[in-house]
C-alpha cells in the first residue's frame, strides 16, 4: 500500500513540474519576443542607379529617403564645395543636443559680424535656440551658425569636431567640415549623396521638418532689438507639389548648391545639386522624374505571415511562421513585376518548438539582386508529445 502511495505521489508531483516549467517557460519565451519585436531593423542591400544621369549640375543625386536607394546620380561621390547646404549638418546636431529650444539665452559675441548671409545678431542680444534655426535654415544666417555651434559645443571649433563625428557615425565617406556655415574653407566639403544621406537623417527629426518647411516666420526682438521677418530661400516650397524643404547655398568656389526634399504617396525623394546654375529648376525636373518613373512597394510587412512547417512529435502537426522586419523601396513597374522570394524553411521539424525561434529565411530578390534577407521565426510554441522531453524539460528547469 505505501509503495502504491509513493507512487502515486511521484505522478503527481511529476505533473506539477510540468505543469510549472511549461508555465515558466511561456513566460520567458514571452518576454524574449518582446524583446525581439522592438529591435532596430538592419539596412538592407538595396538597388543604387549604376548609369550617369544628364545633369547641369557637377555633382547630384536623387535618393528615396528611408532605403536611401539611388534613382539618379552624376558623380555623386565627388567631393565638392557644398557652401551653405552646410547649415542641414548644423541644425541637426542642434536638435540632437538635447538642450531646451525655447530657453532664451545671450548669443556669443563670437557670432557677431560673421561676413556673408546674416541674421544681423548684435552685441547682447537674446534668442531661442529654436529662433537661431529659424535664422539658419531660412535666410541662411552665418552668424545664427556660429551662435548655435557656441551654443551646444562652447566654440565653432568644438561644433566642427561634433560634425565630422556625425559624419564619420553615418558612414561617410567623401565629407569633412571645417565651420558650421558654410562658407569656403579648406578642408570644408562633400558629396551629393554624403549630403543627401545627412539631409535623409535630418528629415526623420520632427521639428527639423517643421522648420524646414516654414515659408515665413517672424523671431521675436526686444527693446534694443527689433522682430525680424524671415522669408525661407527655398522657392519650390511656394510651387512643386509636395515640397517640403530643404537647403540653398551660394558661394564663390561652390556655386549654386541645392538640397531639395518632396514628399508624395508616402515616398520621400532627397535631390542634391552641387555647382548648378539654374538649381531649383534642375532639382525639381530631376524629383518629377523620380515621381514619375518610381514607385514605393512594400515587398514585406511587420510581422508577415508565411509558410506552415510540419512538426514531428508535437502536439500540433504544425507550426506557423512569420518574418519581423519591413522592408519597403521605391522600383519602377518593370522592376516590380520580376520581384521574387526566396524562402528557405525545413521540410519538417522536431518537437518542442519555441515562439520566435529561428527556422529559416526569406530573400527578396529582383534578378541575381538580392534585396533584402529577412529570418524565418516560428509564430508559436509546440510542445512535445515525447514523455523523455517532458522530463528533460523539468530537470532542465530545477538543473538536475
Amino acid at each position: 500500500m505505501r509503495t502504491k502511495q509513493k507512487v502515486r505521489f511521484l505522478i503527481i508531483a511529476l505533473l506539477i513540474f510540468i505543469m510549472v516549467s511549461s508555465y515558466i517557460t511561456t513566460t520567458v519565451i514571452a518576454k524574449k519576443y518582446m524583446q525581439v519585436s522592438a529591435e532596430k531593423a538592419e539596412g538592407a542591400v538595396v538597388l543604387d542607379a549604376t548609369t550617369t544621369t544628364t545633369s547641369y549640375a557637377s555633382g547630384m543625386v536623387v535618393i528615396e529617403a528611408e532605403s536611401g536607394r539611388i534613382l539618379y546620380q552624376k558623380n555623386c561621390n565627388e567631393r565638392l564645395a557644398m557652401a551653405s547646404t552646410t547649415k542641414i549638418m548644423t541644425a541637426l546636431l542642434a536638435l540632437e543636443s538635447g538642450l531646451d529650444l525655447d530657453e532664451e539665452f545671450t548669443v556669443d559675441e563670437r557670432s557677431v559680424g560673421i561676413e556673408g548671409t546674416s541674421l544681423y545678431l548684435r552685441k547682447g542680444e537674446k534668442k531661442t535656440l529654436k529662433e537661431l534655426l529659424y535664422g539658419l535654415m531660412l535666410p541662411s544666417g552665418n552668424d545664427a551658425a556660429v551662435a548655435i555651434a557656441c551654443r551646444v559645443s562652447g566654440s565653432e571649433e568644438e561644433f566642427v569636431k561634433l560634425m565630422n563625428q556625425k559624419a564619420s557615425e553615418l558612414g561617410l565617406k567623401n565629407t569633412s567640415f571645417a565651420n558650421s556655415h558654410g562658407l569656403d574653407s579648406e578642408g570644408h566639403y562633400t558629396s551629393a549623396y554624403d549630403l543627401a544621406m545627412i539631409t535623409a537623417e535630418a528629415m526623420k527629426n520632427p521639428t527639423f521638418c517643421d522648420i524646414v518647411k516654414t515659408k515665413n516666420v517672424t523671431v521675436s526682438g526686444n527693446e534694443e532689438v527689433s522682430g525680424k521677418a524671415l522669408k525661407n530661400k527655398n522657392k519650390l516650397l511656394w510651387s512643386m507639389e509636395g515640397c517640403d524643404g530643404v537647403k540653398t547655398g551660394f558661394t564663390d568656389n561652390a556655386k549654386r548648391c541645392f538640397v531639395c526634399s518632396a514628399k508624395r504617396d508616402g515616398m520621400r525623394l532627397i535631390c542634391v545639386v552641387l555647382n548648378c546654375g539654374p538649381m531649383f529648376e534642375e532639382a525639381e525636373r530631376l524629383l518629377n522624374m523620380g515621381f514619375d518613373n518610381f514607385k514605393k512597394y512594400t515587398l514585406l510587412s511587420s510581422y508577415q505571415p508565411n509558410e506552415t512547417v510540419p512538426v514531428k512529435d508535437g502536439v500540433s502537426e504544425t507550426v506557423k511562421t512569420l518574418t519581423r522586419r519591413h522592408f519597403s523601396i521605391p522600383l519602377t513597374v518593370e522592376e516590380r513585376s520580376n520581384v521574387e522570394y526566396e524562402v528557405d524553411l525545413p521540410k519538417e521539424i522536431q518537437a518542442p518548438v519555441e515562439k520566435e525561434q529561428e527556422l529559416g529565411e526569406v530573400k527578396v530578390k529582383l534578378g541575381d539582386k538580392v534585396l533584402f534577407t529577412e529570418k524565418i521565426y516560428a509564430m508559436e510554441e509546440v510542445e512535445s508529445t515525447r514523455f523523455f522531453d517532458k522530463v528533460e524539460q523539468i530537470t532542465d528547469y530545477w538543473n538536475i
